[in-house]
């Protein structure tokens, strides 16, 4: 799939490959978090495998096996990823028109279509450097991801919990640091406030994975509203 990136001037082109390569080696490493626990919850190595290869989405693949976990039936813990995971179509309202991919270009694109890949696109300003930090941290993730879900599956709870070696602390300011410098502008500030503040709000009063789906809803009615004016 390519990326358009030699029509990049050399530094830029550097500039979003090292970054996307960050904020995906932060976030592909944290795979061994989920490897141990979906094996904590029951599931064989194999299973827990086909989750982060044939899913992808990690907010979902952990609402799978944390619905498993607390003795939940499978389907009630597929509904829950299932619902989580719709987030992704507004992000794919978002980049359909700013990647510009058709036929089975486009198709590829939506399986690296995730919160981090989805930040590192529509942060740059053309379509070549939007595509070239889409396709570098969609395909880092989805590598380290997976080889670090095996990993974590194997060790099983040997390697104890995964969270105490602050691996889940660095995704989070990963994703941080992608959206600090979008808040300069006054607008994107008081959306970005908006949309935690209806999140805080939603957390005890709906399921898991509602909150994030209404915080979204927040941007999209923003974003929506600015177009028309």
């Amino acid at each position: 799939m390519p990326s358009d990136s030699d029509t990049l001037p050399a530094a830029e082109r550097a500039a979003i490959v090292r970054d996307s390569l960050g904020v995906g080696f932060a976030t592909g490493v944290y795979g061994v978090s989920f490897g141990a626990v979906s094996v904590a919850a029951g599931l064989d190595v194999w299973q827990t495998c086909a989750l982060s290869l044939l899913a992808f989405t990690g907010a979902s693949q952990f609402a799978l096996v944390g619905v498993l976990a607390s003795g939940g039936a499978p389907l009630s813990g597929a509904a829950a990823a299932l619902l989580l995971g719709t987030r992704n179509t507004l992000y794919g309202l978002r980049v359909a028109g700013l990647l510009r991919w058709t036929g089975w270009r486009r198709a590829a694109a939506a399986h690296l279509l995730i919160d981090e890949s989805t930040a590192m696109s529509v942060t740059r300003g053309t379509t070549p450097a939007a595509r070239l930090g889409f396709l570098t941290t969609g395909v880092t993730i989805f590598v380290l991801w997976n080889v670090f879900t095996l990993l974590g599956a194997m060790a099983g709870t040997a390697i104890g919990d995964p969270r105490s070696y602050g691996l889940d602390a660095a995704v989070g300011a990963a994703f941080l640091a992608l959206l600090w410098p979008r808040l300069r502008d006054r607008r994107a500030l008081v959306v970005a406030l908006a949309a935690a503040a209806v999140a805080v709000v939603a957390v005890p009063l709906s399921p898991a994975g509602v909150p994030v789906l209404v915080a979204a809803a927040v941007a999209l009615l923003a974003g929506l509203l600015g177009e028309r004016r």
